[in-house]
């Protein structure tokens, strides 16, 4: 049975309206503590929590969450973070690049939430182009171009707020090639795992999150 192309549950409009301003909330409070206060550090210290709150409000908008759901949540994980551990330690993955301490207690020099990072980006992104009406193939490949866009907008800010640092301030071209390349395996991980492709959330989520990297990446 294909998931993606079933509709999903109707949604209450106030549940949804009360998650998309909690959304807001967190990227607002957050862009103007980093654009404009003396205390940049007492917002930075919320990043972990921003993304634990905005991982949980994705999962609960999420229709259908069977065992292969949670699988793969897992699967994209495991591989975000070992893919971080293998690019901080060798320089192989990405290029040659240390994190800073934003993301919070880390493994073999890889924070912990970066994995969860990957997870939130690939299903966002993966969200998105399941509503797209075409093959799966055009979907991986629009799903990791959206997962690439979203690593674009972040990283003109990432050394800024202390998130990650390239070695000589330079962003390697390596590293979006190695994006996009993982980001393919990933959707399709995504596109071949059976669950409810649909989540109203979403769509929102990943506009904010953009607009906040871009318009701090034109603020930097």
């Amino acid at each position: 049975m294909e998931f993606s192309n079933l509709p999903g549950p109707a949604v209450s409009t106030g549940r949804l309206r009360l998650a998309q301003g909690l959304v807001l909330l967190f990227h607002v409070t957050g862009f103007l503590g980093l654009a404009f206060s003396q205390d940049k550090e007492f917002y930075l210290k919320h990043t972990p929590l921003t993304l634990l709150l905005t991982a949980g409000l994705l999962v609960a908008f999420q229709p259908g969450r069977n065992l292969a759901f949670w699988l793969l949540l897992a699967q994209v994980f495991l591989l975000g973070l070992v893919a971080e551990v293998v690019g901080t330690n060798t320089g192989l993955l990405f290029g040659h690049y240390t994190y800073g301490a934003t993301l919070g207690p880390q493994y073999m020099g890889a924070p912990w939430l970066i994995g969860l990072n990957w997870v939130i980006v690939t299903y966002l992104a993966g969200i998105l182009a399941a509503y797209l009406p075409t093959s799966r193939l055009v979907r991986v490949l629009v799903g990791a171009v959206l997962m690439v866009g979203f690593d674009l907008c972040m990283e003109p800010v990432a050394g800024r707020y202390d998130f990650w640092h390239w070695t000589g301030d330079v962003i390697p071209m390596k590293n979006f090639r190695d994006w996009f390349l993982l980001a393919l395996f990933l959707q399709l991980l995504f596109v071949r795992t059976p669950f409810p492709k649909r989540n109203a959330l979403v769509p929102f989520v990943y506009l904010v999150q953009l607009l906040f990297f871009f318009v701090l990446g034109f603020l930097a």
